[in-house]
């Protein structure tokens, strides 16, 4: 256990001094909150925050709350409909910042599955940008595929975890459709019955650019199902 806490202080420890070294739009800060609570047998609200910034955490680059609930209509098939809020800022050519605020209903379907003891999700969202200064409406496709990867042996308690994911991310009506391809990959230690540490390095790609993020988060889960009294 103690190895495993140590191993994710080194990653966290490295990825600070990348922040810290590395010049803006090359290495940046990722920093997420995320809670999933049970409604009913089939039902879940998923709810996040998250901040990003260009340098450790003082130089804004983006703050996000968000929130949905997803329905299972079939074993591992969950439609969802939610909404995100967001706080854009970027540097203009002057190097003076730019603020942007985007109002986001979305809508997704994930699928979920397993290969062996790795469990495998594919999440299809299609989002409605609304974004200020200036007004802009924009449709975007996302396709997310995530793999969770146990270090447990069978039979132990699950503790240390890999995390591996990929996302493209196109926009329906532009000149140039693409607009960023996002891979992740990374450790997560669960901390206690429902909660987990995770960390990880992210590369995201756009049309001329690259961005890398360490990213650091936490995440936890609830039930808050009705209890039935009979029982």
């Amino acid at each position: 256990m103690k190895i495993k806490f140590r191993l994710i202080i080194i990653l966290m420890l490295g990825m600070i001094r990348l922040a810290n070294a590395q010049s803006r739009d090359n290495y940046n800060m990722w920093f997420q909150y995320l809670m999933s609570a049970k409604l009913t047998d089939k039902s879940t609200l998923t709810a996040l925050s998250q901040y990003r910034s260009f340098d450790l955490a003082y130089d804004t680059r983006l703050f996000l709350i968000s929130a949905y609930v997803d329905y299972e209509i079939a074993n591992e098939v969950k439609p969802a409909a939610g909404f995100m809020f967001l706080v854009l800022d970027s540097y203009k050519s002057d190097n003076s910042k730019k603020e942007r605020y985007e109002k986001r209903p979305f809508q997704q379907v994930t699928l979920g599955g397993n290969i062996g003891r790795t469990s495998v999700s594919h999440r299809f969202r299609v989002e409605e940008r609304f974004i200020s200064n200036p007004d802009e409406f924009i449709v975007r496709l996302r396709y997310l595929i995530s793999l969770k990867i146990p270090f447990n042996r069978v039979g132990e308690k699950e503790k240390l975890y890999g995390i591996l994911k990929n996302e493209l991310r196109m926009n329906v009506v532009k000149e140039d459709p693409f607009d960023s391809n996002r891979l992740t990959a990374g450790l997560g230690m669960k901390v206690g019955k429902n909660s987990a540490i995770e960390v990880a390095f992210i590369n995201q790609l756009e049309t001329g650019s690259t961005s890398n993020y360490g990213y650091i988060g936490y995440r936890n889960s609830f039930d808050w199902r009705k209890k039935n009294k009979n029982k």
